[in-house]
């Protein structure tokens, strides 16, 4: 039985667990908080809280893996954080995990084109913010190693999504002047890709950006979900919100990993609204 080790037990990490299981492997999930390992304990995989950013803590838990997937998240944390989670966290797996197939989860914050221009995985992606640059540190680590750096849309799924937060809480606005392209994925699909990637096996460095067909604008994402809910449209207005994601503007393409015959399950945020999340809300 191949065994998986999931760095970072949280929101996308469960949902991967889930696929690995059914795909007949062993999986043992890290978290960093000892409450959420024992909320955690009924999965039907082993949790352990370890901290990635202390080498001697991922040193203590040293196992036999044939996968490393680093999908720790900051939840929006500051610079410091993120070299915490990210770059101390990748240099300790590496360090103390040598040899299994390693895959980090990035982000397209990565690329800071502003234009709404195409970009793919042979697009430079040269961010400008320091949360951006540690990311790009991390995958140059994780690639020097061999492994494989996704870089992942913005997250949506049952009982998540930011933007109808927004929408109901009042803070989203449609600005004219300033709107801009959203590349998103749903965390099955999210989950399912890493599950796809993992079952072909590569064994050459690799970069894949993992998110729907269709990026939307940001103020079609309001209208559709004023017209599905019935709502009124959020006014019209310049944001005052800061954007986790950066400055950035640019239109991501999932064709690479489409190529090898990953198809999403839902290609458009309307589908994942649609047929995932509005159900779990009870609209």
């Amino acid at each position: 039985m191949p065994r998986a080790l999931i760095a970072g037990y949280g929101y996308l990490g469960e949902a991967l667990a889930d696929l690995l299981i059914d795909d007949s492997w062993g999986v043992e999930g890290w978290t960093r908080s000892p409450e959420s390992a024992r909320q955690l304990s009924h999965r039907e995989c082993s949790i352990h809280a370890v901290d990635i950013s202390k080498g001697e803590q991922v040193r203590a838990k040293q196992r036999d893996f044939d996968a490393v997937i680093h999908c720790a998240s900051t939840r929006g944390g500051a610079v410091d954080s993120y070299r915490r989670v990210y770059l101390n966290g990748v240099r300790n797996l590496l360090d103390h995990l040598r040899g299994p197939r390693f895959i980090f989860v990035s982000s397209t914050s990565v690329y800071a084109q502003n234009t709404g221009e195409w970009v793919s995985e042979e697009s430079p992606a040269e961010p400008i913010h320091e949360t951006g640059k540690i990311l790009r540190h991390s995958e140059d680590l994780v690639l020097a190693n061999g492994g494989t750096a996704i870089r992942l849309g913005g997250l949506y799924g049952p009982g998540r999504s930011a933007l109808m937060r927004k929408f109901f809480n009042g803070e989203a606005r449609i600005d004219p002047e300033n709107d801009r392209f959203m590349n998103q994925i749903h965390r099955d699909d999210a989950a399912a890709a890493i599950q796809f990637l993992l079952r072909r096996g590569e064994s050459v460095p690799q970069i894949y950006n993992l998110v729907d067909n269709e990026p939307t604008l940001l103020s079609d994402c309001y209208r559709w979900l004023a017209s599905r809910l019935n709502r009124p449209l959020p006014v019209s207005g310049k944001s005052t919100s800061k954007r986790k994601r950066g400055e950035s503007n640019k239109r991501v393409s999932n064709a690479k990993v489409r190529s090898h015959g990953w198809v999403p399950q839902y290609p458009t945020f309307a589908d994942g609204m649609e047929k995932s999340v509005l159900l779990t809300v009870g609209d």
